[in-house]
């Protein structure tokens, strides 16, 4: 019973050739695959493919999508996310005043296996960004092909350039920013093969202007020179540190050839022909030296004595980004607080101002990623930088930048944000995503169809 009606060496026979005929298949469709692989450009990276894989245009073509409702149900969704986040927060702040064992152990439940996952899944989706149907920004279709380079989306994100809300030339004289790895550098390959042209070991061309050009369009960092730099020839000994604070440089500190001014007092917001727009009158100590510290008729101007006496004692160093003559650095430095102040010289010289001052400027532009290692900066300063015009991915990352950098109870000091006011939920949801506490939130009218923002928030523990 149970015997094969077939001899051995008959089903031994029989088997081979299934498992024959199976392998043959396994060969011809494995050759089918490589076959459509090779046809779709994976292994000739074929540009057409890639366009057509890696962005969103069959959303835009498609006529029967109905954008606004799918914007309107993720506005719908995202509240009711919201609603039951708070429930559950105000849940576990409740089970956090019982002693019991049993809530103490759902409480643990809730922070580590629902409210963790849930928190990311809401962030998740409020960072899904639509198409508009009018035509989709930041796509790669019309960006340089060096983004198809790479598979894995965040870079892909990351160093897509961010076109300007507002459609028109920032404050660094560019229609877009460009996050930076490097990769830019090979898109301007004239300039910076003029940049390294030069004779080892002598003086640097005067080509400052050139350098900072190629930082603001992604050739950022740029390599270093074995070239000398040059000074002015009639460089003067700086001011001592109890006058320079608040008093304008010796003009001669300065190379102005790079400049429409030559000296400081041409730098006056008077001069229709200065050279720069933002930050009219910084150059001007008599109208600087009441910055943050006289009380102002606008609720979204705070002062440092009332910021600092939130925390006395606890803010020692921080990092201002901002466009400006480091006259908030000043400040913090009559309170012993060390502030560093980014800039970039636009069109006059912010970085000779701040350093003659006896204050520390840092060259990056808003494409870098900080030189600051985590959790270290007791403060971080913003004003007249990122306002309504800023991409709200380029602003994400940069947020989560300065979160990086900020300790745990260090502030966040949003300072006169402005924007257009059927912008400002979005503005506003990219402050608060962090959960920061809010010791002061302040928001007044600029104009008819604009409005300051101002906050100062602190950033939470976060101990894991």
């Amino acid at each position: 019973m149970g015997r094969s009606c077939l001899p051995r060496w008959r089903l031994g026979r029989l088997m081979a050739g299934l498992q024959l005929i199976l392998g043959l298949v396994v060969i011809t469709v494995s050759l089918s695959c490589l076959y459509r692989f090779h046809s779709a450009g994976y292994f000739l990276h074929n540009e057409d493919i890639c366009r057509t894989i890696y962005t969103i245009k069959q959303v835009k073509n498609n006529e029967g999508f109905d954008l606004k409702a799918l914007h309107d149900r993720v506005d719908d969704v995202l509240e009711k996310m919201d609603n039951l986040y708070d429930k559950l927060e105000k849940t576990v702040k409740e089970m956090e005043k019982s002693k019991e064992g049993s809530k103490r152990e759902i409480k643990k439940f809730l922070e580590e296996e629902v409210m963790k996952p849930f928190y990311h899944a809401h962030i998740g989706l409020r960072q899904i960004r639509l198409p508009n149907p009018e035509g989709i920004r930041n796509s790669t279709e019309k960006e340089d092909p060096l983004i198809n380079k790479f598979l894995i989306e965040e870079i892909r994100k990351y160093i897509t350039p961010k076109e300007n809300r507002v459609g028109k030339v920032n404050m660094f004289g560019t229609e877009r920013v460009y996050n930076t790895i490097g990769h830019a550098c090979v898109l301007m390959k004239t300039e910076l093969e003029k940049y390294m042209d030069y004779d080892v070991g002598a003086y640097c061309d005067d080509d400052w202007s050139l350098a900072q050009k190629l930082m603001v369009n992604g050739c950022d960092p740029l390599p270093r020179r074995r070239c000398l730099t040059r000074a002015s020839m009639t460089y003067q000994k700086p001011y001592p540190i109890n006058e320079s604070l608040w008093k304008l440089p010796d003009d001669r500190n300065v190379r102005w050839g790079n400049y429409q001014c030559r000296s400081f007092a041409c730098l006056s917001s008077k001069n229709p022909k200065r050279g720069y727009t933002k930050c009219t009158g910084c150059f001007e100590m008599e109208k600087e030296i009441g910055k943050w510290i006289t009380n102002s008729t606008l609720l979204a101007d705070f002062k440092i004595d009332d910021v600092l006496r939130v925390k006395p004692g606890e803010i020692r160093i921080g990092l201002d980004v901002g466009v400006g003559t480091g006259t908030f650095a000043a400040r913090m430095r009559e309170n012993n607080v060390t502030i560093v102040t980014t800039a970039l010289n636009l069109g006059a010289p912010f970085n000779e101002m701040i350093a003659l001052r006896g204050l520390i400027p840092l060259y990056i532009s808003l494409n870098q990623r900080l030189p600051f290692f985590d959790n270290t900066m007791d403060m971080i300063h913003t004003a007249g930088l990122m306002d309504g015009w800023i991409d709200l991915l380029l602003m994400d990352f940069v947020l989560y930048d300065w979160d990086r950098v900020l300790r745990p109870g260090g502030f966040l000091w949003i300072d006169r944000f402005f924007c257009k006011k059927k912008d400002l939920d979005d503005y506003m949801y990219m402050f608060l995503q962090f959960r920061y506490k809010k010791h002061k939130w302040a928001i007044s009218p600029k104009s008819k169809d604009e409005v300051y923002l101002s906050a100062l928030l602190e950033k939470p523990p976060r101990a894991i």
